[in-house]
C-alpha cells in the first residue's frame, strides 16, 4: 500500500497516532530491588510514635536547606485549626502535609509552649 508516495509501514498503519494512554499512566510493575510488584502492594508502615498521645516538635531542613518546624502527633481533626493558630502565632507560612504541621522557620520554643498551654503533652 502506498500513501502519498510513501510505502513505510509506520505511515500506512491504520492505528498510527492512536497512543495508548494506559501505558503512560501505569504504576510500577517491576523493580530491580523488589522484583515483580504487580501482585503485592507494599504496606505503608505506621510512623513512629503515631497515636501515642505525645506531640513531637522538631526542626528539619527542607529541600533548599531552609529550616522547618514540624509538629507531628496531633489528632487528625485538629491539624488545620492548630496549623492556622501556629502560623498566626509565629508570623510565618506553613502547611499541613502527611499528618504533620510544617511551619517555615525555626519556632520550636514558641510552638512547644503554645501546645503545652493547650494541654497537650509535648516533646
Amino acid at each position: 500500500m502506498v500513501v502519498d508516495g510513501c510505502s513505510s509501514p509506520a505511515l500506512t498503519n491504520p492505528n498510527r497516532g492512536a497512543y495508548d494512554r494506559t501505558v503512560a499512566n501505569s504504576r510500577l510493575v517491576y523493580s530491580t530491588d523488589g522484583g515483580d510488584r504487580r501482585r503485592d502492594e507494599p504496606e505503608r508502615p505506621e510512623p513512629a510514635g503515631a497515636g501515642d498521645g505525645i506531640v513531637r516538635v522538631a526542626r528539619e531542613r527542607s529541600g533548599r536547606g531552609k529550616p522547618l518546624t514540624v509538629v507531628r502527633g496531633l489528632p487528625p481533626g485538629e491539624l488545620k485549626p492548630v496549623a492556622s493558630e501556629l502560623k498566626r502565632l509565629c508570623g510565618s507560612g506553613g502547611s499541613v502535609k502527611d499528618g504533620a504541621v510544617e511551619l517555615q522557620g525555626d519556632h520550636r520554643e514558641k510552638v512547644a509552649a503554645h501546645l503545652e498551654a493547650r494541654g497537650l503533652h509535648v516533646r
